[in-house]
C-alpha cells in the first residue's frame, strides 16, 4: 500500500475543498495517485448530488458583478440548503469567484460549461455538493448591459441588483447604486408601464372591477375608475415611477434627472434568495 503523506493530503484538501479524511481515504484508495483521489472525491460528489437532487435550495448568496468599463453586469446566486452553509466564508467567496467568472458569459448554461480550476462549473457544483453535504447549484443568472451599469448586494447576500442607466455621466456610480437599492427595497414587476405583461394588467383591472362591484359602484363606472386603480398599480409596482426611497416627494424618473436632465433607467435585474 502506497505511503500517504501529511503534505499530499493538505494539497489534495486545497484542490478540492474537500475534508482531511476524504482526501486521505480518497488518496489511499487510489494508491497515491493524485489524479485519481481527485476523480474518486468527484464521484463521492456524484453520489450525494444525486441523493440530493430533490432538495429544496432556497438559501444562498446572491453576488453582482460588474465589468471594468461598467458597462455591463451580472447575477448569480449559487444555492444551497441551508443558512448555515450560506453564510460560511468559504461558500461567499466561491459564489464571488463564480459571479467573476459569469461576467464572460451570456447564458447560464454557457456558464456552467465554462472553465473553472481545471473542471467545469457544473462539476465544481458536483464536487461542493460531495464536500458540503447539500444539494449546491446555480439558482439564478441575470445579465444586463448598457452604457453604464451599476449594482447593489444587499446585507447577507440574500438580493442583488444591476441598474442600467442611458449614459455615462458624473454621478453615474451613485445614482445607478441609489436605484439598484430602491430595486433591491420595492421589488418592482417591471422597469416602466411598457415592462408590465399583459396577463397582469388584466388581472389587475379585474380585480379593481370586483372590488367596485362589491363597493356597489353603477356597471358604466367601472371602466374608467378601474383605469385610475392600474394607474395607481404602475407608480407602485414599476421602477420609474416609484417614490423615490430617499426623497418620497420624487419618482426615481425624476431622481434620475435631477443628476443628469438627459439621464434615464433603462433596464434593471434583480435575484432574491428566501
Amino acid at each position: 500500500m502506497a505511503k500517504i503523506t501529511a503534505a499530499e493530503v493538505n494539497k489534495l484538501r486545497k484542490t478540492t475543498g474537500a475534508g482531511m479524511m476524504d482526501c486521505k481515504k480518497a488518496l489511499v484508495e487510489a494508491e497515491g495517485d493524485f489524479e485519481k483521489a481527485i476523480e474518486i472525491l468527484r464521484k463521492k460528489g456524484q453520489k450525494v448530488a444525486a441523493k440530493r437532487a430533490d432538495r429544496d435550495s432556497s438559501e444562498g448568496a446572491a453576488i453582482a458583478k460588474v465589468s471594468s468599463d461598467k458597462t455591463s453586469g451580472v447575477i448569480i446566486s449559487l444555492n444551497c440548503e441551508t443558512d448555515f452553509v450560506a453564510k460560511n466564508d468559504t461558500f461567499v467567496t466561491l459564489a464571488n469567484d463564480l459571479a467573476e467568472l459569469a461576467l464572460g458569459y451570456d447564458s447560464k448554461e454557457a456558464f456552467l460549461n465554462a472553465e473553472y480550476k481545471g473542471m467545469t462549473v457544473q462539476d465544481k457544483l458536483t464536487e461542493q455538493t460531495g464536500v458540503i453535504g447539500e444539494k449546491i447549484e446555480i439558482g439564478g443568472f441575470e445579465r444586463l448591459e448598457a452604457p453604464f451599469v451599476g449594482s447593489y448586494i444587499h446585507a447577507g447576500n440574500k438580493i442583488a441588483v444591476l441598474t442600467g442607466l442611458s449614459a455615462s455621466v458624473d454621478g453615474a456610480e451613485e445614482a445607478a447604486k441609489d436605484v439598484a437599492m430602491q430595486a433591491a427595497a420595492m421589488n418592482p414587476v417591471a422597469l416602466n408601464e411598457d415592462g408590465v405583461d399583459q396577463s397582469v394588467i388584466d388581472k389587475e383591472i379585474e380585480i379593481a372591477k370586483d372590488q367596485l362591484r362589491q363597493e356597489g359602484k353603477p356597471e358604466a363606472m367601472l371602466d374608467n375608475i378601474a383605469k385610475g386603480k392600474l394607474k395607481r398599480f404602475f407608480k407602485d409596482n414599476t421602477l420609474v415611477n416609484q417614490d423615490f426611497i430617499k426623497d418620497s416627494k420624487q419618482s426615481v424618473a425624476q431622481y434620475i434627472k435631477s443628476v443628469d436632465s438627459n439621464l434615464e433607467v433603462i433596464g434593471f435585474k434583480r435575484i432574491a434568495l428566501g
